[in-house]
């Protein structure tokens, strides 16, 4: 299960956790993912990318601030390197920035070519 998380290089739902998996463990259950995804969290090996409306995706934890984009279509979200920085300059006077998270929303190049 590490190995298909890794080899990934995307978030992952438990779903596509499980699907990346079947292969190589033929009889592994959706709930057996579960407890996997909450054990390697807990040990924070992974981390849950919370998205707006969505059930979480886990990725690799220990990565450099990112962002996400979430294929609307598919439903798969890739990570974007980079961010806009300094955030400062939109917020409203008196208040203080601790943290952001910046979701993009579209279609990614498998949907766009099907279209």
């Amino acid at each position: 299960m590490q190995e298909a998380i890794r080899n990934a290089g995307r978030p992952l739902s438990p779903q596509e956790i499980l699907e990346e998996t079947q292969e190589e463990i033929p009889g592994l259950g959706l709930a057996t993912v579960y407890r996997n995804v909450k054990a390697m969290v807990d040990s924070r090996w992974l981390k849950p990318v919370e998205l707006p409306g969505s059930p979480d995706r886990y990725e690799l934890a220990g990565q450099d601030h990112h962002h996400h984009f979430h294929c609307r279509h598919c439903d798969k979200v890739y990570d974007v390197e980079g961010c806009p920085g300094n955030l400062s300059s939109i917020t409203p006077e008196g208040f203080v920035l601790e943290s952001h998270e910046i979701v993009l929303y579209g279609s990614c190049p498998d949907c766009n070519t099907s279209e």
